[in-house]
C-alpha cells in the first residue's frame, strides 16, 4: 500500500506474506533494504515491523522513492510518475505544501454554518474516507452541531471509558480554487478523543491528480475522473 503520510516503509503484523527476509533490531526497525517495482529500484529503505495497514496489503511504502524528484499521482490512469526535470503543468493549479516531519499538509477552506473556516490537513492515504477533523477543530467549531450527521458509532475500551465516531455532512470545501459540495466528514466525541491532526483522505486525494515539486514546497492539482463520484461511506 502507498502511505503518502510516511518517507520509509513497514510491514504488517496481518501480512499473508511473510517476508522474513527483512531482519528487525529489538526496535522493529530494519535498515538498509532494497525495494523492487517494476523496473524502478530503490535502495536504503527503512523498514518498520508490526504497523497496521489497508485491506489485502502486506505493508506500506511511502515517498522515500520519489526523493529528490517531482512525482505525480495520475488517479485517472493509475499510476505514478517520476520526473526528472518539470512536469507539463497545463491545466493544473497551484496549492502551497507544508513540508513537516516528512509528512504533507495542505489549507483547505470549510464552510460551517456558512461561516469560512481554514484549516491544514494532513494528506492521508491511510484513512478510506473523506475528511476527518481533530479533536481540537470539531471542539472549537462545535461540529456535533453544525454538521448535518449521517451516522455514529461508540466503542468501550477495557475501562468503560466510550469512544465515539461520528460521521456527518459538510456543505462546502474549498481547495485552491476547487470547491467540492457536500463532503463526507467525520469526527470523534465521548470520553476519549486522541485525534489530533485533520485529515485529508484517500476519499478525498482520489478526486485530483497531484503533481508534487521535488523540492515539496508546491502541489499542483487538477480535477479527475472521480471528482463528483459518490463519497465512500465509513462504516
Amino acid at each position: 500500500m502507498f502511505q503518502i503520510a510516511m518517507k520509509d516503509a513497514s510491514v504488517s503484523p496481518e501480512r499473508k506474506r511473510k517476508a522474513d527476509h527483512i531482519v528487525f533490531n529489538k526496535d522493529g526497525i530494519s535498515e538498509k533494504n532494497t525495494v523492487q517495482t517494476g523496473k524502478f529500484t530503490l535502495n536504503n529503505v527503512r523498514f518498520f515491523d508490526h504497523e497496521l495497514t489497508g485491506h489485502e496489503a502486506d505493508g506500506k511504502i511511502g515517498t522515500g522513492m520519489f526523493s529528490g524528484k517531482a512525482f505525480k499521482i495520475d488517479y485517472d490512469n493509475n499510476q505514478f510518475v517520476i520526473y526528472d526535470k518539470q512536469p507539463d503543468l497545463e491545466g493544473y493549479q497551484p496549492i502551497t505544501l507544508l513540508y513537516d516531519n516528512e509528512q504533507f499538509f495542505i489549507a483547505g477552506d470549510n464552510v460551517i454554518d456558512d461561516e469560512q473556516e481554514e484549516a491544514y490537513f494532513l494528506l492521508q492515504s491511510g484513512y478510506s474516507g473523506g475528511l476527518l477533523y481533530s479533536n481540537e477543530f470539531a471542539d472549537a467549531k462545535g461540529l456535533d452541531k453544525k454538521l448535518k450527521i449521517t451516522g455514529e458509532k461508540t466503542l468501550k475500551n477495557s475501562s468503560g471509558k466510550s469512544v465515539v465516531t461520528k460521521q456527518g455532512i459538510l456543505s462546502h470545501f474549498k481547495l485552491g480554487n476547487t470547491v467540492l459540495k457536500d463532503v463526507s466528514a467525520g469526527f470523534f466525541a465521548g470520553d476519549l478523543k486522541t485525534q489530533t491532526v485533520n485529515y485529508f483522505g484517500a476519499d478525498m486525494l482520489r478526486r485530483f491528480n497531484w503533481i508534487f515539486d521535488a523540492d515539496r514546497k508546491t502541489a499542483y492539482i487538477k480535477p479527475s475522473k472521480y471528482f463528483s463520484e459518490p463519497y465512500y461511506k465509513i462504516n
